[in-house]
């Protein structure tokens, strides 16, 4: 372990303090960390998603050969510095990590971090090691800004205050302002501002909190996140005992209500689309910060008072369960609102006497002082996963002792967006390291993440790591001192550490995994209250659990922060474009734990490979299906299961953990309600649920509500028949219309010929692929005369469109095709085609399907249905709809994209789709990440 050097020796008063001796981890003594490594060159291109075209280009890039593509690619676009194309442009991951970890080892030599600079040199090869390795992560403003000519911003998320005074809130929008357009996110409680129901010292009445959340939401809106186009991340609370905490539990679902009303009208409701700014309180997640006083209330049935914010006095008293109630039925209809348990984020407050905790950052990981920022950092935690399924306890210990040195020299350096944000920073150093690749450890290790032996893991490993982080932040401040706020906070701070101590010594271990790991824990946190009690700590706040969004792209992880495995299958990205599917790499590890044999493992990979689940799998055992549940698909892990994981690792995190609960479409309100209220009951700080398609995702057009009412309003015009009618085949003509169509799919090249009827209607469809007389030709000869006949029947073609469409089979990959850039197999490729040839394009918007140059208008902000002439007006009144004085613009559905989950049989409607690259986003944390290309809808 790492030695502190310290001394007796006094300079007048003050201690000389001596830095730190570093140890070696993963490095040599005279090799360079690089040396070790197989480099290679790669071409870094990324197309548009609309129309094909290049819009990023870097070739003869630098990674170690065992690099994904996509982590490659995502490094090169988001974090290499300098313009494209100029010699002053990084093509290295060398230069990158030289870059950020130059500033880090030269702040920590000037400040008095290291004993010699020969542990400087440790600690830079170390860190060079670890970064290039994937062991961890710092969060992305460190990749970003980090050694650059830009404020050096090393912290992804703040903590803003808002007082009663217009002069604050006013403050409030500026400084808001200015975190966005720098790409980072922040959080707020409103609960200082008086209510709707108060009055000013002028006579009037007060606006109320919720109505200057308006100004906030426009504001955001407008500036967005780094000037991208995805929203800015925010987060907005208000405590429950507010006058208006009705009115703010209910603004989104109101607005949701909007946001169907205008869908079913004509308007553009999609996220992104250009009528869904006309909603408000869409740019913030909001949270109700709930006391046990209520939740008590809310348990025995109970009153509860809401109060006047100058006074406290009493001002309306309700029903506990009415107002929960409320609260579980917002959530229901639109998300929100989170909750927040406030009495115990203050119980684990490490410091009291300097103020409340009374917000989080946007994803409600980060909990501490009003302005102050999280820094953050993630370790992989797979790479510790030894061959033999232990863990590798030595090195996890000495890595967290390294990121949490790394981290707190990052505060000495860094930049931050307000003085008060940095005054706090610098005074209580909050830091934030956490993991990614949980999910996909238990798994590999065979551990269900919904069970005992997952629990105790998790725990095992998160309190281990919170251990040696604090044991190292007591190590630093003998170094150099511990943080300002310490001496007035010192005893609430080492109470905290008590606690989390104690519910070290309630873990139950199952097995010499989490047996080892416990055993090093307790040494840790024993060392952590001795050097503690001797000399301070260095850091208020050590841990917690971010989504890690991009950095888990960056890192390889299969998994994201706590999160469980989406699903078994995931996509691979392929050197020539495009991607594949394929079973994930954990699946065939965990089979091996669990005993099975090789030709054993091989049948039920090729079974989850085809299926997607392991249900009825070959061979597998009935008691092992657990091991093999995820987030979503065949066997989704159940809303308590993920309530009970985080539970498990909440008392040994400084902070809370990112993460939404997500909910199944048939979940009700009460359901809901015992997801908050066990929530509270189990100790966590704070909770978000999500319940599939609650919100307004891809939306209806028009028309499609008018075929909905035509038959209500059909008159009666004859008796029914006393039996089923049978279907009238409408043949062909023997002269009929038709077009050839040639295409390619990844290489493998096929033949369409599609013939109409005279007055238009597709009627039959002919498919060459492959040599004649083989079996693949014959098969869709057979599939073409079942089509073409089904046709003729009177199948619409839009049900096989449907059905068909984002079907996945190799070939797959680029098309020869301007309006079909990238199919996810033949099938796909054949009917996007065919809806593109043979549908009107109210039909398409609703499928999702555009041609290229539909996509560029949409782009623009245009409306593709004027390259039709769409009859709006005539649309609108077969609907009933009362036309505004501007005609309506026809509702676009988004375009098709590629969705990880669909192939299992659960989605999320609303999940957004990239707008940098056009790729369906997968949930990361309360966020979503973009597996092409990186991006975030979050601070992550």
């Amino acid at each position: 372990m790492t030695e502190t050097v310290s001394g007796p020796a006094r300079r007048g008063k003050a201690a000389v303090r001596k830095g730190l001796k570093m140890e070696r981890i993963f490095t040599k003594p005279g090799v360079h960390p690089y040396d070790e490594l197989d480099w290679e060159r790669r071409d870094v291109v990324m197309t548009n998603w609309r129309d094909g075209s290049i819009n990023f280009e870097q070739r003869g890039v630098e990674f170690p050969a065992f690099w994904s593509i996509n982590a490659a690619n995502i490094v090169t676009t988001k974090y290499f510095r300098g313009a494209v194309g100029t010699p002053q442009r990084e093509w290295s991951l060398k230069q990158l990590v030289d870059r950020v970890v130059k500033v880090y080892t030269d702040t920590g030599r000037e400040h008095g971090y290291f004993a010699s600079d020969e542990d400087a040199e440790i600690f830079e090869h170390e860190l060079k090691y670890a970064l290039v390795h994937q062991v961890f992560s710092f969060n992305s403003p460190v990749w970003f800004n980090v050694g650059t000519k830009s404020p050096q911003q090393v912290s992804a998320c703040f903590i803003l205050s808002v007082d009663d005074q217009m002069e604050s809130i006013l403050d409030w929008y500026k400084e808001e302002g200015v975190i966005f357009k720098g790409g980072s996110g922040s959080g707020v409680n409103l609960s200082r501002i008086r209510s709707s129901k108060e009055l000013l010292s002028s006579g009037g009445t007060a606006s109320g909190p919720v109505s200057f959340m308006r100004g906030a939401d426009a504001s955001a809106g407008t500036i967005k996140s780094g000037g991208a186009t995805r929203r800015a991340a925010k987060m907005v609370v208000l405590d429950v005992d507010h006058p208006d905490v009705a009115e703010f539990i209910q603004t989104k679902a109101r607005e949701e209500d909007k946001v169907r009303a205008l869908r079913d009208a004509g308007f553009d409701m999609d996220l992104g689309g250009r009528d869904i700014v006309s909603v408000q309180y869409q740019n913030a997640n909001n949270s109700v910060r709930v006391s046990d006083e209520f939740m008590r209330a809310v348990e025995t049935g109970g009153e509860f008072g809401l109060r006047a914010r100058l006074t406290g006095e009493v001002i309306e008293t309700v029903r506990a369960k009415d107002l929960f109630r409320l609260m579980a039925q917002a959530a229901w209809e639109c998300a929100d609102p989170g909750v927040q348990y406030d009495d115990t984020i203050n119980d684990w407050h490490t410091s009291p006497e300097s103020g409340r905790i009374t917000a989080s950052n946007p994803c409600s990981e980060y909990l501490h002082l009003d302005n102050s920022s999280c820094n953050l950092a993630s370790i992989n935690l797979l790479k510790f996963l030894r061959a033999d399924n232990t863990f590798d306890v030595a090195p996890f210990v000495k890595l967290v002792e390294l990121i949490i040195t790394a981290m707190d020299i990052s505060i000495t350096f860094a930049d931050f967006p307000t003085e008060k944000i940095t005054e706090t920073t610098r005074a209580f150093r909050q830091l934030g390291i956490g993991y990614a690749n949980l999910g996909a450890l238990l798994m590999a290790s065979g551990h269900a993440y919904d069970s005992e032996g997952g629990r105790s893991v998790a725990a095992a490993i998160t309190s281990l790591m919170t251990g040696t982080a604090y044991r190292r932040s007591a190590e630093l401040a003998a170094a150099v001192g511990p943080y300002d706020g310490y001496a007035r906070n010192a005893e609430a701070h080492k109470r905290v550490m008590r606690k989390h101590a104690a519910a070290n010594d309630t873990i139950r271990t199952l097995d010499e995994v989490d047996k080892a790991l416990h055993l090093e824990a307790t040494r840790e946190w024993a060392e952590c209250l001795k050097l503690g009690e001797k000399n301070g700590y260095r850091n208020a706040q050590a841990s917690l659990l971010a989504p890690t969004g991009t950095i888990g792209l960056m890192m390889d992880c299969d998994t994201t922060g706590i999160e469980p495995d989406l699903a078994l299958k995931k996509y691979k990205k392929l050197v020539g474009g495009g991607s594949m599917e394929i079973v994930n790499h954990t699946v065939p590890r965990a089979l091996g734990k669990l005993g099975y044999q090789p030709e054993q493992v091989e049948a039920i990979v090729e079974y989850i490979a085809e299926h997607g689940h392991v249900v009825d799998a070959p061979g597998l055992k009935r008691e092992h299906y657990e091991v093999f549940d995820c987030a979503m698909g065949e066997r989704s892990i159940s809303p308590m299961g993920h309530v009970r994981m985080m539970a498990a690792v909440q008392p040994f995190l400084s902070g809370a953990i990112s993460k939404t609960v997500n909910m199944s479409e048939s979940a009700t309100v009460e359901d809901i309600e015992k997801v908050y209220f066990e929530g509270w009951k189990m100790g966590l700080k704070a909770l978000a649920i999500y319940r599939d398609n609650c919100k307004v995702g891809q939306p209806l057009s028009i028309a499609k509500n008018a075929k909905k009412e035509e038959p209500e309003a059909a008159p009666v015009v004859a008796a029914a028949p006393a039996g089923p009618v049978p279907p009238v085949r409408r043949r062909l003509p023997k002269k009929r219309p038709a077009t050839v169509t040639r295409f390619s799919v990844a290489g493998a090249e096929g033949y369409m010929t599609a013939s109409s009827y005279p007055d238009n209607g597709l009627g039959e469809v002919f498919l060459k692929l492959g040599k004649q007389g083989s079996t693949l030709a014959g098969v869709m000869d057979a599939f073409s005369m079942a089509i073409s006949i089904s046709l003729q029947y009177g199948v619409p073609l839009e049900t096989w469109v449907e059905k068909f469409t984002n079907m996945r089979f190799e070939p797959a990959g680029m098309t020869d095709d301007p309006d079909i850039r990238m199919a996810t197999s033949f099938m796909d490729y054949i009917f996007r085609r065919l809806a593109l040839d043979h549908l009107p394009y109210e039909s398409r918007a609703e499928l999702g399907i555009f041609s290229a140059e539909e996509r560029t208008l949409q782009a623009a902000g245009e409306d593709p249905a004027s390259l039709h002439g769409e009859d709006v007006e005539g649309l609108a009144q077969s609907a009933e709809i009362e036309l505004p004085a501007q005609p309506l613009p026809v509702v676009q559905s988004a375009p098709a994209r590629v969705d990880a989950t669909e192939s299992h049989g659960r989605r999320t409607a609303d999940a957004p789709m990239c707008m940098t690259c056009g790729t369906g986003m997968r949930p990361a944390g309360s966020c979503y990440v973009c597996e092409g290309c990186g991006s975030t809808s979050g601070c992550s």
